[in-house]
This record gives structure tokens, sequence and C-alpha cells, in this order.
């Protein structure tokens, strides 16, 4: 368990816990084992277990402010949200564009990775409310999309 070394009227001695159960604890000192009393109840260190706690973004919390929209929800408007945080790389759509289901949007990079984000219902932009280079966090509304 543990080593120590001792110097006592100049003698040397090396001490090693062996183990310890209850108040009994075995030490072998230069080479000799010997079991020991202590007056109190010892026990090992054991070292403690961590534990986290789920983590869950704020905008999953709810469904009112989801990341994106679900596919089995209605198609039409409706607004295309920032997955996570990064920057906008390019757009690849203007105001008045038709888009349809999977078609390219942007490219979002987000942790030195390039993210496309497609359009997840078809209709028409209405609006675009970031720009090339800009910085969004998660859950950002992007583009909105109308009927």
């Amino acid at each position: 368990m543990k080593k120590f070394k001792f110097k006592i009227n100049g003698n040397q001695y090396n001490a090693e816990v062996l183990s310890i159960e209850d108040n009994i604890a075995e030490i072998e000192i230069n080479g000799t084992r010997y079991n020991v009393e202590v007056d109190k109840d010892m026990t090992p260190v054991k070292t403690p277990k961590l534990v986290r706690s789920i983590s869950v973004p704020s905008t999953d919390a709810h469904p009112a402010v989801a990341k994106t929209s679900s596919p089995s929800a209605p198609k039409g408007g409706g607004t295309i949200k920032s997955p996570l945080p990064g920057v906008i790389l390019e757009l690849f759509v203007k105001v008045g564009d038709v888009v349809n289901i999977g078609q390219r949007l942007l490219v979002l990079e987000a942790m030195k990775m390039e993210n496309n984000i497609e359009a997840d219902k078809a209709g028409k932009i209405i609006s675009i409310s970031k720009n090339k280079g800009d910085s969004v966090m998660e859950g950002d509304v992007l583009i909105v999309i109308g009927e």
C-alpha cells in the first residue's frame, strides 16, 4: 500500500503498510512483519467515483425550441435553425428562391468541420437571417421558408 523511510536515533528503517483491516494494520519493517493495533478504526482510502448528470442541450428542452423542424411536420412554411454553434461559410440560396426537401441551403463550419444544412421542407425562401461569415449559436434561426 504505502512505503515509508524513517531514521530513529541514527538507525534507518524501511516500513511498508501491507494491509489494514478494522483497527489492525499489517506492517513490514526492514523485512520483518508486524501486526499493529491502532487506537481507532482505519479504513483504506478509496478513490471516489465521479458521476456526471446527463446534459441536455437547451434547445432540446421543449419542442417549441427544437433545433430544426420535424420531417413529419406539415410541409410548407417553417424555419431552418442552426444545429450547433459555428460560422456560415457559404450560402447557396437567396430570398425568393424556391427550394425542395434535401436541397443544400448553406455550409456551416462547426468544430473545424464543414456541415451542409439542407432544406427539410419545400417552399419559397422568405428571409435569410444570417450572412456569409456570420457566427451563429445553436438554435439561431438561419432561414425562413414559406409556402
